[in-house]
């Protein structure tokens, strides 16, 4: 699908599902930057224009799924059984909106069959330096109110691989055992991002 296609099955997605107040405004917020264009990354998963709405769908189909299963794995716990659907959309659609605006595009020299060329590439031009899954929780809070659930779960959904965790942060460990939607959230991350995506731009 192209980026229009993937704009299209996004919105649809989140005006099905999130009803708070601020939703509104928010999409209105995404449609304004260059979300739907956006690549995922610089140069991993859907290093390419659209990638980053891709991902986000493809994330949130993931959770969906995990979520569905563990339900009925474990219909007696209530942290599980409570989860919404729009807590899902909510956190696979909304995970990555730090990414809005973080990427330019720039060109360097590199050799073709022998002949030097410009050729274009994606950079961080990052103007809002407030973290990764913490900068998403912000961006989000501006426009409409999350539960803590959706929070914790955009907050800690890379995992080990956010720099916190990296530096010696453990409230990763407290927050996964409290909230089982931010362990599925990670989970589903993971699996579109390898799974479900190519890496790199070709």
């Amino acid at each position: 699908m192209d980026c229009e296609d993937n704009k299209k099955e996004f919105v649809t997605i989140f005006n099905n599902s999130v009803k708070r107040a601020g939703a509104d405004k928010l999409l209105e917020w995404l449609s304004k930057s260059d979300f739907f264009y956006a690549p995922a990354s610089s140069k991993f998963h859907n290093a390419f224009e659209g990638g980053l709405c891709e991902h986000s769908i493809n994330v949130c189909k993931r959770l969906k799924m995990l979520v569905e299963q563990e339900k009925k794995l474990h219909a007696a716990n209530e942290a599980i059984a409570s989860i919404t659907d729009e807590n899902i959309v909510i956190c696979g659609l909304l995970h990555d909106v730090c990414k809005a605006n973080f990427y330019k595009v720039e060109y360097r020299n590199q050799k073709k069959n022998d002949v030097w060329e410009k050729v274009p590439y994606f950079a961080i031009n990052e103007e809002l330096p407030y973290g990764h899954g913490e900068k998403s929780v912000y961006i989000i809070n501006g426009f409409m109110r999350l539960t803590r659930e959706e929070a914790m779960a955009i907050n800690w959904h890379m995992g080990g691989f956010d720099t916190r965790v990296r530096g010696g942060d453990y409230s990763i460990s407290k927050a996964f055992e409290k909230y089982p939607l931010a362990v599925l959230t990670h989970v589903a991350d993971i699996t579109a991002s390898y799974l479900d995506e190519k890496i790199g731009n070709n």
